[in-house]
């Protein structure tokens, strides 16, 4: 994977990572209600739950090469396109929240290892987001076994670093997303369109 292409796909994972989604929102919910300490179970559950999807799209889309480079084509004007629709299901979304009243039940640590885990992979958005993405920085002339290991543990390093802030800031970033939230969603949305409209025509110039 050329390095700039890697750059492209670092900032484009952050701001993945950034935006509202189950895991995001479970990183605060459990940060508030069980603390930093105990929501890194929920965290590294996710992680490895995105590891386990991105494996999935990556290999599927080898597959797909196998098949015919033009489908892999295909696919990415395909993810472009429902990147730009995702983009615009974030901005119109409203701002996550959390209830300061929540009643806090005492949750093992596996418990919350599972739910992580399972809200990274029970969610069919998730899949559809990752086989969407990923094609725009896989390089069909180079190993795809390699760039699975960078794009995987890249994006779960940042996941991890953006979750852990999540959790770490709970009760000021729920304050915070009250007031501002929409405009933040906005911005994320703006993000995914940009994302969408680009890279399929990047790569197509390439």
């Amino acid at each position: 994977m050329a390095f700039e292409t890697w750059l492209i796909y670092l900032l484009a994972a952050t701001g993945l990572s950034l935006s509202p989604g189950p895991n995001g929102l479970l990183a605060l919910t459990h940060g508030a209600l069980h603390g930093r300490c105990m929501t890194l179970y929920t965290i590294l559950g996710g992680c490895i739950g995105f590891v386990v999807v991105i494996a999935l799209s990556i290999f599927g889309i080898g597959a797909l090469l196998k098949a015919s480079v033009v489908w892999f084509s295909v696919l990415k004007w395909m993810g472009g396109a429902y990147l730009v629709w995702l983009g615009i299901q974030v901005w119109r979304s409203p701002p996550i929240s959390i209830s300061a009243h929540t009643a806090v039940t005492p949750r093992a640590a596996g418990s919350l290892f599972r739910q992580g885990m399972l809200a990274a992979i029970s969610n069919p958005k998730v899949i559809l987001f990752f086989a969407a993405f990923l094609p725009q920085f896989i390089d069909p002339a180079r190993s795809l076994l390699i760039q699975f290991a960078i794009l995987a543990v890249t994006f779960a390093v940042i996941e991890f670093s953006v979750e852990l802030l999540v959790a770490s800031l709970a009760n000021r970033i729920s304050t915070w997303l009250t007031k501002v939230g929409r405009r933040f969603n906005q911005g994320c949305g703006a993000a995914f369109i940009a994302i969408g409209l680009a890279l399929p025509l990047r790569n197509s110039l390439a």
